[in-house]
């Protein structure tokens, strides 16, 4: 088995000011060279413009036949809490539009790897979706993007 090792990063002579956070986030982000409040920026403003996003115009027309027409979605996600948060954003925001039939899988990272892989959507076929949704899945699954194309994904 492989261990990891984590290196440790040196914290600066002098912390930053980062605003009003506790003293355990200032040192975290101190040690990844954040050096001041100004970087910490969480607006929605420092997002890029849904329209810049590939291919944006077809997913909503895919969304908004699959909700019109009931289809069955399922999201794949990826297993840290950034994959999680966005499968439950997605989840939760596709039944707010009164999608009624939505559903998740999480695939086990130790036996399917990383990202959506044929062999991920095979254990979604399963399911029989009628929209695959995936979420915090890499721009380099096109092997398992070209799977779901095949299977009428």
């Amino acid at each position: 088995m492989t261990r990891m090792r984590i290196e440790p990063r040196p914290l600066p002579d002098t912390l930053p000011f980062l605003g009003d956070l506790p003293p355990l986030l200032t040192r975290l982000y101190a040690a990844r060279g954040v050096a001041c409040e100004a970087e910490l920026d969480k607006s929605l403003a420092r997002l890029i413009p849904y329209q810049q996003l590939k291919g944006i115009d077809a997913a909503v027309d895919l969304l908004v036949t699959a909700l019109r027409e009931g289809q069955r979605m399922l999201i794949v996600c990826d297993f840290d809490a950034d994959g999680a948060t966005a499968c439950t954003v997605g989840v939760l925001g596709l039944r707010l539009l009164g999608a009624a039939h939505v559903d998740y899988l999480v695939p086990n990272r130790f036996e399917y790897g990383y990202g959506l892989t044929p062999e991920i959507v095979e254990v979604a076929l399963q399911r029989e979706p009628q929209l695959l949704i995936t979420v915090d899945n890499g721009i380099s699954s096109v092997e398992g993007v070209a799977a779901a194309k095949a299977a009428g994904l």
